[in-house]
């Protein structure tokens, strides 16, 4: 089991670690939402919960709750700069189906 990071992804959180100036890397997770049922959510981690797991990509350490993994397990996470957008794209193979906005997903 685990989540990777594209090359720009892991430089993107990397900065943003160093701005920040502390954390021990970024969580990944998953929340019941959107017109799919599952949406993604980022946040730093400063402290590991104790039944977190923590996989290590490209000097990042991706942090996940069990519950989530189930749900992301083997999914490449890859920053993406498009125009004036940018952001997070995961790359899920558990994904069946998305909602049209793209912000939701089933599996």
């Amino acid at each position: 089991m685990a989540i990777t990071l594209t090359e720009s992804a892991a430089r993107h959180v990397a900065t943003q670690l160093d701005h920040r100036g502390k954390g021990l890397g970024i969580r990944v997770g998953v929340t019941t939402t959107g017109c799919s049922g599952m949406a993604y959510v980022l946040e730093f981690v400063d402290e590991l919960d104790g039944s977190d797991e923590v996989f290590e990509d490209q000097g990042i350490k991706i942090v996940v709750d069990p519950k989530s993994l189930v749900y992301i397990d083997g999914t490449e996470m890859d920053f993406v700069k498009a125009g004036v957008n940018e952001g997070f794209q995961f790359h899920n193979p558990n994904v069946k189906g998305e909602c049209g906005c793209g912000e939701s997903f089933s599996v």
